[in-house]
């Protein structure tokens, strides 16, 4: 029995509500004491998000009055977080401050970064949004799938404008990502200069856009008495060396696919458009057609095809359901699903359940993207499922088909080298990463006590070229999205979904005569992930048995029926009884009906 008070302590017995109002009160307490510290005549920089995880990347800057904020990301589920779409960051501080929010700066278009926008913006006040135009194209569209949400009031920027945003005056730097139009931020503020390298990687010879500004970095790094902070991504911190070049993958895909005899199905992530720039090449040099496939795909291709970020022929391109028209040594299938997502189209293709695609004996199939943490399994089992099936496998482990979007060790060595800040904030990771960004910086010369690691809802706070860090914090809990439901599925809701998730659920139905306050037969008990009910005719006889014996009982000795408590009993004893002789614990739902 998952719920048990008595094994359990106080604070787990609460009911849904209470549960909840203690965890309320205590992010007031954080918050207070976060308050009581504050000293508004300072530079703050507090993450909302991207500092514990990789991902929910938001992070406010503020002084006096005045919010900046970089990035709205959002966060994709975890392994034990069933039925949720995503997470988003906790905008629960920013009420009541919103006509403070001068405007919202967005890095590049991954949803780590803008998935969170078309949520939260509007109940933000609809601030300006600061952005480039593949960026700009990108969310334009995405906010297309919330027809009841506000427009948004996006502003394109190009990396050499300037803005006054309230006390900040904010530029922009050049930086390579695996999307085209990445850039960093710069914040000139009274305390200081603060830089934010947002995602990015050093790329000398990149496919699709241009090397990233070295130049207007070290400009922008050496005037005004130099960056107080940097604010610098830490995804890679634990890979050694520099990330590969483009230029790199794109001769290996070359060298795949001019030696495949059939067709070549690639599969990537949704929006790394450098890559599919790559595979364009690649059909056209050696005269394939190419066919792209899945939603998020199709749509970044098209916004970015409009937009000029990709160069391609105008015949190159053909639909998906056309592609069967060439010969096999003329095809080339680009698609979503190489982490091995279950409705992705890799997966139906292997599944053999797309619509124009079939894995034919001889086809080369190219997993280029990492696979993510937690999907490792499921890419394994893609790739027997497509081997079974006849095809070739090329992954990153064999060749180099795939190039991290993200700075290696040797790369932050050198943007520290480049901007040679005071204080570095490792951001974009989990805690360990950041941990290694500050030892990667205590090797290039930062002292320890200049290394602030921050936790999401933990302000760094600037006067006088000093930092320290301000005790408590803003409430940063997760607000996960279900469907149409945004917040509404807290811990107490996703715990029960962990608990049926893993050990069922077991009901048990009582139907009593009020007039002589016994049971009407026997209850009814319904068994889902628990036990087969057929085999375990015993067991349930048993429980039965149990649930009678303490029914009668109870309403014996109080002389009236209380289905309260009934419920408690029969949740508690029967609950005991099921994990004694199973050793597990579905959740116990007793259903009481009065007739």
């Amino acid at each position: 029995m998952r719920t048990q008070t008595r094994r359990r302590p106080p604070a787990r017995a609460k009911a849904d509500g209470q549960y909840q109002d203690t965890a309320a009160s205590r992010r007031q307490k954080f918050l207070e004491l976060r308050e009581q510290e504050v000293d508004k005549n300072a530079l703050r920089i507090t993450p909302l998000g991207g500092l514990e995880e990789v991902g929910r990347n938001m992070t406010l800057f503020e002084y006096k009055d005045d919010i900046v904020i970089v990035d709205m990301g959002l966060q994709f589920p975890e392994e034990d977080m069933p039925g949720i779409d995503y997470i988003i960051p906790n905008i629960e501080y920013l009420k009541g401050k919103e006509a403070n929010i001068r405007g919202i700066v967005i890095t590049h278009a991954h949803l780590d970064h803008i998935g969170a926008i078309s949520h939260l913006a509007p109940k933000l006040g609809n601030p300006p949004i600061y952005t480039t135009a593949l960026s700009r194209g990108i969310i334009l569209k995405r906010h297309d799938d919330f027809p009841n949400a506000p427009k948004l009031n996006i502003e394109t920027v190009k990396k050499t404008d300037k803005l006054k945003l309230g006390h900040f005056e904010v530029e922009f730097f050049h930086v390579n990502h695996n999307i085209p139009d990445s850039m960093g931020v710069v914040l000139h503020t009274p305390e200081g200069t603060v830089m934010h390298t947002g995602d990015f990687k050093f790329d000398h010879s990149p496919i699709g856009d241009e090397p990233a500004d070295l130049s207007r970095i070290v400009q922008l790094a050496t005037r005004d008495g130099g960056v107080l902070a940097l604010l610098s991504d830490s995804t890679n911190a634990e890979v050694p060396g520099y990330t590969i070049s483009e230029k790199q993958v794109q001769e290996a895909l070359d060298d795949v696919i001019k030696n495949a005899q059939g067709r070549v199905i690639a599969g990537t992530f949704g929006s790394l458009l450098s890559r599919v720039q790559e595979l364009i090449n690649i059909a056209e040099k050696y005269g394939r057609k190419l066919a792209v496939d899945g939603y998020t795909m199709r749509t970044n291709v098209e916004i970015a095809r409009e937009l000029g970020f990709l160069k391609v022929k105008r015949d190159t391109i053909v639909p998906i359901k056309d592609i069967n028209k060439y010969s096999p040594e003329k095809a080339l299938i680009v698609c979503t699903g190489a982490q091995g997502e279950g409705d992705a189209v890799l997966m139906r293709i292997a599944h053999r359940e797309h619509r124009f695609i079939q894995i034919q004996r001889g086809d080369s199939v190219i997993f280029s993207s990492s696979v993510v943490p937690g999907n490792e399994r499921s890419v394994s089992a893609l790739k027997d499922i497509l081997m079974y099936q006849g095809a070739k496998i090329f992954h990153s482990k064999l060749m180099d088909v795939h190039a991290s979007g993200h700075a290696q060790v040797e790369d932050l060595k050198l943007m520290l080298n480049l901007v040679k800040p005071k204080y570095l904030i490792p951001i974009h990771g989990n805690h360990f990463m950041l941990r290694l960004h500050g030892e990667i910086a205590e090797s290039v010369g930062i002292p320890a006590q200049n290394i602030l690691i921050l936790a999401n809802g933990k302000t760094a706070s600037f006067k006088g070229n000093e930092a320290q860090t301000i005790k408590g914090r803003i409430p940063t809990n997760y607000v996960m999205v279900d469907g149409l439901g945004i917040g509404d599925v807290g811990q107490v809701v996703l715990r029960d979904r962990q608990m049926m998730a893993k050990d069922g659920i077991f009901v048990i139905i009582s139907t009593i005569d009020t007039a002589t306050g016994r049971l009407k037969g026997n209850p009814d008990i319904i068994s889902r992930g628990f036990v087969y009910l057929r085999e375990s005719q015993e067991l349930l006889m048993e429980v039965r048995k149990r649930v009678r014996r303490l029914v009668e009982s109870s309403i014996a000795q109080e002389h009236t029926i209380n289905t309260t408590y009934l419920k408690d009993e029969i949740r508690n004893k029967t609950g005991q009884f099921l994990f004694q002789k199973t050793e597990r614990r579905p959740m116990v739902i007793p259903v009481i009906i009065e007739v």
